[in-house]
């Protein structure tokens, strides 16, 4: 790799649209942001035809993508496969996400990320193990047979698990406060999610260093008058940064505005896709703990209708938000990459500034990715 300029594109840095500028690339870093006319004679420019240069999505849950779905190829070919399905959409960075299943799966899994981070692949930060310790009565498409309570000898195998971004989703109220406090001590990062919980034993729950929620509105007590439930204490406690799903499936578009002018801050809603296998290839089924589910109308859904994940890219994410919600471009920029690194506190990811890594992501007028780079290196789109 060598240093080299992008310009021709307007370029949101995160904060704010500069046009005329260029980005600076050194290696797997971004040098600086200037002005085009200051770009040096001798440095190579590629030049981009418009459109919009963004900082690479990151992508806290992903389950699946490239016809690979995680839980059931825990390796670290499979690894790469995913994150190479969903740099196609923009995404330059990512959890590979277990749901629910056995240990022995677990174990394949967690090895399988630490030898794709071992060995360089692109775009995989670490992992999200969304169970098994969640309630069976929010349950979602997860098998409820497989999930079980949280114990001191659990906490101490997670942290020793030796991987530098660590997301654990947890439902609360089946997991003492002590143990999401050590969790945190130790690194891990903690949201709450699958959770039939109290607006009170999710506040005790942030108390003890919980930092996010998980798919906001979806497998969680709702928020009702007299109940607040997971959903009142993720849009009232400040402290919690909450992943939502926008694909026109999971939330209705009106809960989506409603909850984006709702949220208490500094914590703020950022978009995942909770994609399965079938983004970026050409499946109609997959298999999920033994049951199928069938790919309709960019849904995935069980035989009684469940949502099994979804079937969603996050391009196409943030075009929904800024054409279904009305989400203006830069904020929905913002929720596709600079909030989901903040959640992960990822400094590095997210935006488009000196010492930043260089992940970014082309735009075109119709709001579709046509090319990306990752660590510095273009990958069309």
């Amino acid at each position: 790799m060598t240093r080299f300029a992008i310009a021709g594109a307007e370029i949101f840095d995160g904060t704010k649209r500069r046009a005329q500028h260029a980005v600076i690339v050194d290696n797997a870093r971004i040098l600086d942001v200037v002005p085009e006319a200051v770009v040096p004679g001798d440095l190579p420019v590629q030049r981009l035809p418009g459109g919009v240069l963004a900082p690479g999505f990151v992508d806290a849950q992903v389950n699946g993508g490239g016809g690979v779905l995680l839980n059931d190829a825990p390796t670290s070919d499979g690894v790469r496969t995913i994150c190479d399905a969903h740099a196609t959409f923009g995404t330059t960075a990512l959890l590979p996400t277990l749901i629910t299943d056995s240990p022995a799966v677990t174990a394949k899994a967690v090895a399988s990320v630490k030898q794709a981070i071992a060995a360089g692949a692109p775009g995989c930060l670490g992992i999200h193990l969304e169970g098994p310790f969640l309630s069976p009565e929010r349950r979602g498409a997860h098998d409820a047979d497989l999930m079980r309570t949280m114990t001191e000898a659990d906490v101490d195998e997670i942290l020793s698990l030796g991987i530098e971004t660590l997301l654990l989703t947890l439902s609360p109220e089946r997991i003492a406060p002590g143990l999401i406090r050590r969790l945190v001590q130790g690194g891990a990062i903690v949201s709450l999610g699958h959770s039939n919980a109290t607006y009170d034993q999710i506040l005790m729950a942030v108390d003890a260093g919980a930092r996010g929620v998980t798919h906001l509105f979806n497998a969680m007590s709702p928020l009702t008058h007299r109940a607040p439930g997971v959903v009142g204490g993720a849009l009232d406690a400040g402290e919690l940064w909450c992943g939502m799903i926008a694909d026109g499936h999971h939330v209705h578009p009106a809960a989506v505005g409603i909850a984006l002018r709702a949220k208490r801050q500094p914590g703020r809603i950022f978009l995942v896709t909770d994609a399965m296998s079938t983004v970026g290839s050409d499946q109609q089924t997959i298999t999920l703990n033994g049951r199928t589910a069938w790919r309709r109308n960019g849904a995935l859904e069980l035989e009684d209708g469940t949502l099994a994940g979804s079937d969603l890219d996050m391009m196409s994410a943030v075009r929904y938000l800024v054409r279904q919600v009305g989400v203006e471009l830069g904020e929905a920029l913002r929720m596709a990459s600079t909030y989901p690194a903040e959640f992960l506190k990822r400094s590095d990811l997210g935006r488009i500034a000196a010492g930043a890594r260089a992940d970014l992501v082309h735009i075109d007028g119709d709001l579709k990715a046509t090319a990306v780079w990752r660590v510095g290196i273009q990958r069309g789109a």
